[in-house]
């Protein structure tokens, strides 16, 4: 049986402790309360099953139905429209601006700006009427910036992220006095594809069918090495050790859970095999080891269902036995940013010689830091997102206006 406290203990695992418990209880405690607003309010179509993602105890993650954060998004712009809330394209935070008392006063930005020339478009500031909300991301695509806070993140490592995801929204608040926190820990994603740029398709395939459905293989050993739905954090260890070379397998039963499987396949992200004889020399993979792997995993499943690795394994999990069987071949690739800005249970921006909120001034999402830790649970971004930008907006429309 789930629970906030069981999710706020799942986050404090992954997250090695390192968590703003505070700001980690809230989320824990207002995920399904959103869930509910998103579906209302928004008009967000969920598939009717659960995913059970890495580092989660049980089964909690609704997938939107087109498994992407396009079908909240959509709804949101949508939203916007309805009610009247202006958006503006091809604009550029350049500074804040704040007044005599420290208050946020508003913004300076570049209107006709084009990525990413940041020189580009004439600037223009902008009065906030109440209240400023910073909400630009992690910066994971901005190599200089993210290097300096981990060097072992070189520039030839690959981002799951648009490359808009940079760091100038965070510098520009950190001019401003803003607090940041835990910066070096940046989270790469252990499910992303050898054979396609960025997020691609592949990520989803291996979330929701190759990790909880098959298993990840050492490539020179034939082997398994760990707990499939492990946190992140502790899947990329592994696999980055040794300079291991992974590939994840499933059947087509597991298969089938991915929605992505067949865009997978049409890309050459994911290869189909009648046999497993065909996907070991496919993939140079020793046969015997890799057979006698999937032997001892079909036994456990068929037996007591207590894994080696110690991986919750689904109550619809059958034995790798049914063709065509599926391989991806993985790479760690940078994806998530837990470090930010830091924020308060109000979404307030705390300022850092103050350590008290900066009037006005509110963050959410990404560019904020202490929620997850030292590594962040699959999924986990999305309430984060929502629950503080909807306290934020809350609170920054109670603001009283400016004459």
């Amino acid at each position: 049986m789930d629970s906030p406290e069981l999710m706020l203990s799942d986050m404090l695992a992954a997250g090695l402790e390192l968590n703003n418990r505070e700001l980690a209880r809230i989320v824990a405690e207002k995920s399904t309360e959103t869930l509910l607003w998103t579906i209302t309010e928004l008009g967000v179509k969920y598939k009717p099953r659960l995913s059970h993602l890495g580092g989660h105890s049980v089964a909690r993650t609704y997938n939107t139905a087109n498994t992407s954060g396009s079908g909240i998004i959509k709804p949101m712009l949508a939203k916007c429209r309805d009610i009247g809330i202006p958006i503006r394209l091809k604009t550029s935070l350049a500074q804040f601006i704040l007044n005599k008392s420290g208050a946020m006063e508003g913004v300076v930005v570049r209107e006709n700006y084009i990525f990413p020339n940041r020189e580009s478009g004439a600037l223009k500031r902008i009065r906030a009427k109440r209240a400023v909300i910073l909400a630009t991301g992690g910066f994971s695509q901005d190599k200089e910036f993210r290097v300096i806070q981990d060097p072992k993140l070189t520039a030839e490592i690959e981002s799951t992220n648009h490359q808009g995801a940079t760091a100038e929204g965070l510098i520009a608040a950190l001019k401003a006095g803003a607090t940041p926190v835990q910066l070096s820990l940046i989270q790469l994603g252990p499910w992303a594809s050898r054979d396609e740029e960025g997020f691609g398709v592949g990520s989803m395939f291996s979330m929701l069918a190759g990790f909880p459905y098959g298993i990840l293989i050492d490539v020179r050993t034939g082997k398994r090495f760990i707990n499939e739905q492990a946190d992140r954090k502790l899947l990329v260890d592994a696999m980055l050790s040794s300079g291991r070379e992974s590939i994840a397998i499933v059947d087509q039963k597991g298969g089938q859970h991915a929605s992505t499987l067949d865009q997978c396949l049409k890309r050459g992200v994911v290869k189909q095999f009648e046999s497993i004889e065909e996907l070991a020399a496919a993939n140079n993979v020793p046969l015997a080891p890799l057979k006698e792997t999937i032997e001892v995993y079909n036994s456990l499943i068929e037996k007591d269902r207590n894994d080696t690795f110690g991986k919750p394994l689904p109550l619809d999990l059958l034995p790798l036995r049914h063709p065509p069987y599926y391989s991806i071949r993985l790479i760690s690739k940078v994806h998530h940013c837990m470090g930010g800005l830091q924020i308060n249970a109000e979404a307030q921006v705390v300022h850092i010689e103050t350590h008290r909120p900066i009037s006005r001034f509110y963050a959410a999402g990404e560019v904020t830091g202490g929620v997850h830790g030292a590594s962040r649970l699959g999924s986990n971004a999305i309430p984060e997102c929502i629950i503080f930008g909807r306290i934020a907006g809350m609170n920054a429309a109670a603001q009283k206006p400016r004459p």
